[in-house]
Protein backbone atom coordinates (compact mmCIF):
# COMPACT_ATOMS: atom_id res chain seq x y z
CA UNK A 1 0.00 0.00 0.00
CA UNK A 2 1.38 4.04 -0.60
CA UNK A 3 1.20 3.97 2.66
CA UNK A 4 4.32 1.94 3.08
CA UNK A 5 5.93 4.52 1.41
CA UNK A 6 5.54 7.49 3.51
CA UNK A 7 5.34 6.12 7.29
CA UNK A 8 9.28 5.09 8.87
CA UNK A 9 9.14 3.52 12.39
CA UNK A 10 13.12 4.47 13.94
CA UNK A 11 14.24 1.21 16.02
CA UNK A 12 16.70 3.55 17.64
CA UNK A 13 14.28 6.34 18.84
CA UNK A 14 13.48 6.36 22.54
CA UNK A 15 9.44 7.44 21.86
CA UNK A 16 7.11 4.40 21.60
CA UNK A 17 6.43 2.70 18.60
CA UNK A 18 2.73 3.22 18.77
CA UNK A 19 3.23 7.09 19.15
CA UNK A 20 5.83 6.63 16.09
CA UNK A 21 2.54 5.21 14.08
CA UNK A 22 0.15 8.34 15.86
CA UNK A 23 2.35 10.81 15.01
CA UNK A 24 3.20 9.39 11.31
CA UNK A 25 -0.32 8.84 10.15
CA UNK A 26 -1.03 12.26 11.62
CA UNK A 27 1.69 13.90 9.77
CA UNK A 28 0.89 12.04 6.75
CA UNK A 29 -2.92 13.60 6.58
CA UNK A 30 -1.24 16.78 7.37
CA UNK A 31 1.10 16.98 4.58
CA UNK A 32 -1.69 15.58 1.80
CA UNK A 33 -0.49 11.88 1.64
CA UNK A 34 -3.37 10.73 3.28
CA UNK A 35 -6.89 12.52 2.25
CA UNK A 36 -10.52 12.00 3.77
CA UNK A 37 -11.60 8.50 3.22
CA UNK A 38 -8.61 6.81 2.29
CA UNK A 39 -8.20 3.31 3.26
CA UNK A 40 -5.18 2.47 5.66
CA UNK A 41 -4.36 -1.33 6.10
CA UNK A 42 -5.48 -3.47 8.67
CA UNK A 43 -3.79 -4.08 12.33
CA UNK A 44 -2.36 -7.69 10.78
CA UNK A 45 -0.96 -5.99 7.74
CA UNK A 46 0.76 -3.14 9.43
CA UNK A 47 2.17 -5.42 12.30
CA UNK A 48 3.43 -7.91 9.72
CA UNK A 49 4.72 -4.68 7.33
CA UNK A 50 7.08 -3.71 10.08
CA UNK A 51 7.22 -6.37 11.95
CA UNK A 52 5.74 -4.75 14.68
CA UNK A 53 3.28 -6.77 17.71
CA UNK A 54 -0.38 -6.39 16.87
CA UNK A 55 -0.56 -4.98 20.13
CA UNK A 56 1.31 -2.09 19.09
CA UNK A 57 -0.65 -1.29 15.91
CA UNK A 58 -3.78 -2.05 17.93
CA UNK A 59 -2.78 0.40 20.61
CA UNK A 60 -2.33 3.53 17.92
CA UNK A 61 -5.33 2.38 16.15
CA UNK A 62 -7.02 3.03 19.30
CA UNK A 63 -5.86 6.08 20.02
CA UNK A 64 -6.67 7.23 16.37
CA UNK A 65 -10.02 6.27 16.75
CA UNK A 66 -10.50 7.47 20.03
CA UNK A 67 -9.06 11.19 18.88
CA UNK A 68 -11.34 10.55 15.59
CA UNK A 69 -8.44 10.57 13.16
CA UNK A 70 -9.54 7.19 11.87
CA UNK A 71 -12.47 5.15 11.74
CA UNK A 72 -13.39 1.26 11.51
CA UNK A 73 -16.12 -0.49 9.13
CA UNK A 74 -17.24 -3.74 9.51
CA UNK A 75 -15.58 -6.02 7.00
CA UNK A 76 -14.22 -3.50 5.35
CA UNK A 77 -11.02 -2.01 7.42
CA UNK A 78 -10.02 1.24 8.98
CA UNK A 79 -10.63 4.85 7.35
CA UNK A 80 -9.51 8.19 7.22
CA UNK A 81 -12.40 9.98 9.37
CA UNK A 82 -11.40 13.50 9.45
CA UNK A 83 -8.82 15.89 7.77
CA UNK A 84 -8.50 19.11 9.66
CA UNK A 85 -8.01 17.85 13.23
CA UNK A 86 -4.35 17.76 12.13
CA UNK A 87 -1.84 19.57 13.60
CA UNK A 88 0.37 19.92 16.44
CA UNK A 89 -1.56 20.36 18.90
CA UNK A 90 -5.89 20.14 18.81
CA UNK A 91 -8.35 21.93 20.86
CA UNK A 92 -11.94 22.25 21.61
CA UNK A 93 -13.09 25.66 22.78
CA UNK A 94 -16.81 25.58 24.09
CA UNK A 95 -17.98 29.30 25.00
CA UNK A 96 -21.26 29.19 26.17
CA UNK A 97 -22.23 32.54 23.96
CA UNK A 98 -21.26 34.26 20.96
CA UNK A 99 -21.00 37.82 22.35
CA UNK A 100 -18.88 40.06 21.34
CA UNK A 101 -16.48 39.85 25.12
CA UNK A 102 -16.33 35.88 24.20
CA UNK A 103 -15.19 36.63 20.60
CA UNK A 104 -12.57 39.15 21.82
CA UNK A 105 -11.72 36.05 24.04
CA UNK A 106 -11.32 33.59 21.32
CA UNK A 107 -9.96 36.05 18.70
CA UNK A 108 -6.52 36.74 21.22
CA UNK A 109 -6.16 33.25 21.84
CA UNK A 110 -6.83 32.13 18.03
CA UNK A 111 -4.00 35.19 17.39
CA UNK A 112 -1.71 34.41 19.75
CA UNK A 113 -1.26 30.32 19.37
CA UNK A 114 -1.15 31.27 15.69
CA UNK A 115 -0.77 28.18 13.36
CA UNK A 116 0.68 26.04 16.29
CA UNK A 117 -2.98 24.65 17.09
CA UNK A 118 -5.85 23.60 15.14
CA UNK A 119 -9.05 25.17 17.30
CA UNK A 120 -12.86 24.27 16.77
CA UNK A 121 -15.44 26.57 18.65
CA UNK A 122 -18.20 25.44 19.91
CA UNK A 123 -21.12 27.84 21.42
CA UNK A 124 -23.12 25.74 23.89
CA UNK A 125 -25.68 28.82 24.58
CA UNK A 126 -25.40 28.43 28.37
CA UNK A 127 -27.61 25.01 27.69
CA UNK A 128 -26.64 21.76 29.52
CA UNK A 129 -27.39 19.71 27.50
CA UNK A 130 -25.83 20.86 24.20
CA UNK A 131 -22.77 21.21 26.47
CA UNK A 132 -22.65 17.63 27.51
CA UNK A 133 -23.59 16.48 24.13
CA UNK A 134 -20.49 18.34 22.68
CA UNK A 135 -18.09 17.00 25.22
CA UNK A 136 -19.61 13.58 24.87
CA UNK A 137 -19.59 13.54 21.53
CA UNK A 138 -15.77 14.61 21.44
CA UNK A 139 -14.34 13.20 23.70
CA UNK A 140 -10.72 11.97 23.67
CA UNK A 141 -10.94 13.65 20.59
CA UNK A 142 -8.74 16.64 21.39
CA UNK A 143 -5.39 17.75 23.34
CA UNK A 144 -6.95 20.38 25.51
CA UNK A 145 -10.52 21.42 26.34
CA UNK A 146 -10.97 24.70 27.00
CA UNK A 147 -14.49 25.50 28.94
CA UNK A 148 -16.01 28.48 29.76
CA UNK A 149 -18.47 27.32 31.99
CA UNK A 150 -21.94 29.74 32.22
CA UNK A 151 -25.23 27.59 32.30
CA UNK A 152 -29.05 28.95 32.52
CA UNK A 153 -31.70 27.55 35.21
CA UNK A 154 -35.17 26.63 33.74
CA UNK A 155 -36.07 30.07 35.16
CA UNK A 156 -33.40 31.44 33.05
CA UNK A 157 -31.15 33.04 36.61
CA UNK A 158 -27.15 32.04 36.00
CA UNK A 159 -25.66 28.88 37.68
CA UNK A 160 -21.89 28.18 37.26
CA UNK A 161 -22.69 24.59 36.76
CA UNK A 162 -25.36 21.59 37.29
CA UNK A 163 -24.05 17.68 38.98
CA UNK A 164 -23.93 16.48 35.91
CA UNK A 165 -21.79 19.07 34.56
CA UNK A 166 -19.21 18.38 36.83
CA UNK A 167 -19.31 14.58 36.20
CA UNK A 168 -18.46 15.38 33.14
CA UNK A 169 -15.93 17.94 33.03
CA UNK A 170 -14.48 15.65 35.66
CA UNK A 171 -13.86 13.11 32.87
CA UNK A 172 -11.38 14.88 31.17
CA UNK A 173 -7.75 14.24 31.91
CA UNK A 174 -6.58 17.25 34.52
CA UNK A 175 -3.86 17.93 31.68
CA UNK A 176 -6.21 18.11 28.85
CA UNK A 177 -8.66 20.87 30.95
CA UNK A 178 -8.54 24.33 30.87
CA UNK A 179 -10.72 26.62 32.82
CA UNK A 180 -11.28 30.24 31.32
CA UNK A 181 -13.76 33.28 32.70
CA UNK A 182 -15.56 30.90 35.51
CA UNK A 183 -14.08 28.87 38.25
CA UNK A 184 -16.10 25.80 39.24
CA UNK A 185 -14.58 25.18 42.78
CA UNK A 186 -16.40 21.65 42.87
CA UNK A 187 -14.20 20.17 39.82
CA UNK A 188 -10.79 18.47 39.93
CA UNK A 189 -8.00 21.08 39.68
CA UNK A 190 -7.42 22.05 35.76
CA UNK A 191 -4.16 21.98 34.43
CA UNK A 192 -5.05 25.82 33.43
CA UNK A 193 -7.57 28.29 35.48
CA UNK A 194 -7.81 31.80 34.04
CA UNK A 195 -11.03 33.37 35.91
CA UNK A 196 -12.72 36.46 36.87
CA UNK A 197 -13.51 37.07 40.55
CA UNK A 198 -17.31 38.38 39.60
CA UNK A 199 -18.08 39.83 43.71
CA UNK A 200 -14.42 41.22 44.20
CA UNK A 201 -13.82 42.54 40.59
CA UNK A 202 -16.64 44.54 40.92
CA UNK A 203 -16.46 45.50 44.10
CA UNK A 204 -12.61 46.66 44.30
CA UNK A 205 -13.07 48.52 40.53
CA UNK A 206 -16.20 50.75 42.09
CA UNK A 207 -13.84 51.25 45.22
CA UNK A 208 -11.50 52.54 42.69
CA UNK A 209 -13.89 55.12 41.37
CA UNK A 210 -15.27 56.14 44.73
CA UNK A 211 -13.92 59.78 44.62
CA UNK A 212 -16.18 60.50 41.59
CA UNK A 213 -19.07 57.90 42.69
CA UNK A 214 -19.19 59.47 45.73
CA UNK A 215 -20.61 62.74 44.00
CA UNK A 216 -23.39 60.87 43.03
CA UNK A 217 -26.77 60.72 44.98
CA UNK A 218 -27.98 57.36 43.94
CA UNK A 219 -26.83 54.22 42.27
CA UNK A 220 -28.96 52.02 40.30
CA UNK A 221 -27.19 48.98 38.69
CA UNK A 222 -29.91 47.47 35.33
CA UNK A 223 -29.09 43.29 36.31
CA UNK A 224 -30.92 41.31 34.24
CA UNK A 225 -31.91 38.71 36.68
CA UNK A 226 -33.69 36.12 33.82
CA UNK A 227 -32.50 36.49 30.52
CA UNK A 228 -31.69 33.62 27.41
CA UNK A 229 -27.80 34.44 28.79
CA UNK A 230 -27.85 35.02 32.21
CA UNK A 231 -25.05 36.67 34.24
CA UNK A 232 -23.32 35.70 37.32
CA UNK A 233 -24.85 36.77 40.63
CA UNK A 234 -22.01 37.96 42.53
CA UNK A 235 -21.54 40.75 40.35
CA UNK A 236 -24.64 42.06 42.24
CA UNK A 237 -22.91 40.38 45.28
CA UNK A 238 -19.89 42.77 44.98
CA UNK A 239 -22.16 45.52 44.17
CA UNK A 240 -24.13 45.71 47.13
CA UNK A 241 -21.33 45.30 49.01
CA UNK A 242 -19.32 48.83 47.73
CA UNK A 243 -22.79 50.32 48.72
CA UNK A 244 -23.17 49.08 51.83
CA UNK A 245 -19.72 49.34 53.04
CA UNK A 246 -19.88 53.19 51.71
CA UNK A 247 -23.56 54.06 53.15
CA UNK A 248 -24.47 54.30 49.39
CA UNK A 249 -28.29 54.70 48.58
CA UNK A 250 -28.90 52.23 46.14
CA UNK A 251 -31.31 50.59 43.50
CA UNK A 252 -31.56 47.29 41.42
CA UNK A 253 -33.28 47.37 38.30
CA UNK A 254 -33.86 44.35 35.89
CA UNK A 255 -33.73 46.14 33.11
CA UNK A 256 -33.62 49.81 31.97
CA UNK A 257 -37.14 50.82 31.57
CA UNK A 258 -38.54 52.88 28.49
CA UNK A 259 -39.48 56.39 29.81
CA UNK A 260 -37.28 56.33 32.90
CA UNK A 261 -37.45 58.11 35.97
CA UNK A 262 -34.66 60.32 35.95
CA UNK A 263 -32.79 62.83 37.99
CA UNK A 264 -29.84 64.43 38.74
CA UNK A 265 -27.35 63.25 41.11
CA UNK A 266 -28.43 59.40 39.74
CA UNK A 267 -25.59 57.00 38.91
CA UNK A 268 -26.39 54.29 36.67
CA UNK A 269 -24.16 51.03 36.09
CA UNK A 270 -25.39 48.93 33.25
CA UNK A 271 -24.62 45.29 31.89
CA UNK A 272 -26.19 44.36 28.85
CA UNK A 273 -25.79 46.87 25.90
CA UNK A 274 -29.31 47.63 25.20
CA UNK A 275 -29.57 48.97 28.35
CA UNK A 276 -26.69 51.00 27.69
CA UNK A 277 -28.21 52.64 24.51
CA UNK A 278 -31.34 53.05 26.12
CA UNK A 279 -30.29 54.79 28.71
CA UNK A 280 -27.90 57.14 26.98
CA UNK A 281 -30.75 57.87 24.75
CA UNK A 282 -33.07 58.96 27.54
CA UNK A 283 -30.46 60.76 29.29
CA UNK A 284 -30.01 62.92 26.23
CA UNK A 285 -33.88 63.33 25.27
CA UNK A 286 -34.59 64.26 29.06
CA UNK A 287 -31.55 67.42 28.67
CA UNK A 288 -29.25 65.65 31.27
CA UNK A 289 -25.56 66.31 31.21
CA UNK A 290 -23.63 62.81 30.64
CA UNK A 291 -21.17 62.74 33.46
CA UNK A 292 -22.44 65.65 34.79
CA UNK A 293 -25.73 65.42 35.81
CA UNK A 294 -26.44 61.94 35.49
CA UNK A 295 -23.59 59.49 35.87
CA UNK A 296 -23.03 55.98 33.48
CA UNK A 297 -20.35 52.78 33.89
CA UNK A 298 -20.85 50.02 31.68
CA UNK A 299 -19.94 46.72 32.63
CA UNK A 300 -17.70 45.10 30.17
CA UNK A 301 -15.19 47.61 27.78
CA UNK A 302 -15.07 47.68 24.47
CA UNK A 303 -13.51 49.73 21.62
CA UNK A 304 -17.00 51.59 20.94
CA UNK A 305 -17.44 52.50 24.85
CA UNK A 306 -13.82 53.69 24.75
CA UNK A 307 -14.70 55.74 21.79
CA UNK A 308 -18.02 56.56 23.00
CA UNK A 309 -16.23 58.31 26.04
CA UNK A 310 -17.87 55.94 28.39
CA UNK A 311 -16.49 54.54 32.04
CA UNK A 312 -15.89 51.00 32.00
CA UNK A 313 -15.21 48.23 34.40
CA UNK A 314 -13.99 45.14 33.20
CA UNK A 315 -11.54 43.01 32.98
CA UNK A 316 -9.23 42.17 30.30
CA UNK A 317 -10.64 40.03 27.45
CA UNK A 318 -7.60 40.14 25.32
CA UNK A 319 -5.18 39.49 28.07
CA UNK A 320 -7.33 36.05 29.09
CA UNK A 321 -6.79 34.92 25.21
CA UNK A 322 -3.09 35.33 25.28
CA UNK A 323 -2.52 33.88 28.75
CA UNK A 324 -4.25 30.91 27.30
CA UNK A 325 -2.34 30.41 24.70
CA UNK A 326 1.04 31.53 26.05
CA UNK A 327 0.22 28.29 28.84
CA UNK A 328 -0.68 26.23 26.72
CA UNK A 329 2.16 27.09 24.24
CA UNK A 330 5.11 27.03 27.19
CA UNK A 331 2.82 23.75 28.93
CA UNK A 332 2.30 25.75 32.09
CA UNK A 333 -0.03 25.11 34.47
CA UNK A 334 -1.64 27.39 37.18
CA UNK A 335 -4.74 29.38 38.11
CA UNK A 336 -4.40 33.09 37.34
CA UNK A 337 -6.99 35.83 38.14
CA UNK A 338 -7.47 37.88 35.05
CA UNK A 339 -6.91 41.90 35.63
CA UNK A 340 -10.33 43.58 36.42
CA UNK A 341 -9.92 47.48 35.52
CA UNK A 342 -11.75 51.22 36.31
CA UNK A 343 -11.51 53.01 33.33
CA UNK A 344 -12.38 56.34 34.45
CA UNK A 345 -13.96 58.31 31.04
CA UNK A 346 -16.49 61.49 30.44
CA UNK A 347 -19.39 59.60 31.40
CA UNK A 348 -18.55 59.65 35.16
Amino acid sequence: MDIFRFIKIDEDSRIPKYKQIVDAIIQNISNGNLNMDDKIPSINLFSEEYLLSRDTVEKAYNILKDRKVIISMRGKGYYIARTKLISKINILFLANKLSSYKMRIYNSFINSISGAAHTDLHIYHCEEDLFLNLLDRNKGAYDYYIIMPHFKTEKLNHVSFTPEVVKAINRIPNDKLVIMDNLIPEIQDASIEIYQDFENDIYKALKAGLNKISKYKKLIIAYPAETVYPYPKRILHGFRKFCVEHSLDFEVLNEIYEDMILKKGDLFITIGETDLVNLVNQIRTQEFELGVDIGVISYNDTPLKKLLGITCISTDFKEMGETAARMIMNKENGKIKNPFRFTDRNSL
